[in-house]
């Protein structure tokens, strides 16, 4: 099989599955860069992916093929409504930020599985009818080469992911609301001096890892899973937070590392079309995505700095 080939086979594949990731790990970004230690990106997720699937069940035969879009969007709002827990316990109590995630993560699970045995009877619900589906994107797949790699059987959400990864970028490098909120991550008391309301900022920027980390949730949901039960998301959001911290709290860092772990995600589907990876017995690949996450943390957590504050809580008039 020649290189080209098994680039078209990969690609496609592993941007489908980064995008959950990429989403997810802008939220974690955003809320680290602030001060706020985010390790519930992994229930944020679960709760994205149920609303996700609850509405888009509800509403399938209302919205038609709009259904999907509107599914993501109201899981990103009630996933940042659902992240202000973490907020309140976090930034208002002054909580172990790190304990208050943990019992977002279990919150969310326990919420959702709940929900679903009361709602459909089962542990599970039933597969959408309106999920997103694979296209080509127009006038671009044409392109030779290019265009079968990238924009042939793709998602419009990855490219979405990615579109977001740059703005993201945007907002916090070449904006005052970005400035403002890396200060507060990194010396919040010279940025209450300087008239910029630290609790105000950890709210919007957890709120906004909510959103975000539902938008993940509910695009893996959509694309992949089509259901959702217990083992719907199952150490994606964990991934994430690993981007965060490979990237080095930076969006297109984490960018770049939700691609690479994408990558490792889809080596089990692809496995068939690459010689080399053929006869790999397929629990390898499987874990393949946890074993390179540790690996790469293991290998850049040294050499990564944090916002200074990060994890810190802020007590108005003391440094």
């Amino acid at each position: 099989m020649a290189f080209i080939d098994i680039l078209q086979s990969i690609i496609p594949i592993a941007l489908f599955y980064s995008a959950p990731l990429i989403f997810t790990a802008l939220g974690g970004v955003f809320s680290e860069r602030s001060g706020v230690v985010n390790i519930g990106l992994e229930g944020l997720m679960v709760m994205g992916a149920f609303v996700g699937i609850v509405f888009n069940l509800t509403f399938a035969d209302v919205f038609g093929a709009a259904t999907p879009w509107l599914s993501i969007i109201v899981a990103a709002i009630v996933s940042s409504i659902f992240s202000l827990l973490h907020a309140v316990a976090s930034v208002s109590f002054r909580a172990d930020q790190v304990v208050s995630g943990v019992a977002i993560n279990f919150l969310a699970l326990g919420l959702g599985v709940f929900l679903t045995k009361q709602w459909y009877g089962k542990g599970q619900t039933d597969m959408v009818t309106e999920p997103f589906y694979s296209q080509n994107i127009p006038y671009l797949s044409d392109i030779p080469i290019i265009g079968d790699m990238f924009f042939t059987g793709a998602y419009y959400t990855s490219f979405l992911a990615i579109a977001l990864a740059f703005v993201a970028w945007f907002v916090l490098y070449k904006t005052a609301f970005g400035l403002q909120l890396r200060s507060v991550g990194e010396h919040p008391m010279a940025a209450d001096t300087n008239g910029i309301n630290v609790y105000r900022m950890r709210y919007i920027a957890v709120m906004l890892s909510g959103a975000f980390g539902g938008l993940g949730g509910s695009v893996f949901a959509l694309t992949i899973a089509l259901n959702f039960s217990s083992s719907t998301i199952v150490g994606q959001g964990f991934m994430s937070l690993a981007a965060v911290i490979f990237g080095k709290w930076h969006p297109l860092g984490a960018l770049g590392a939700a691609l690479f772990f994408g990558f490792a995600q889809s080596l089990s589907i692809i496995s068939t079309n690459i010689p080399f990876l053929a006869d790999v017995p397929k629990v390898y690949l499987t874990i393949a995505p946890y074993v390179l996450t540790i690996f790469a943390l293991a290998g850049f957590i040294g050499r990564a700095e944090a916002p200074k504050a990060n994890g810190q809580p802020y007590i108005k008039g003391t440094r």
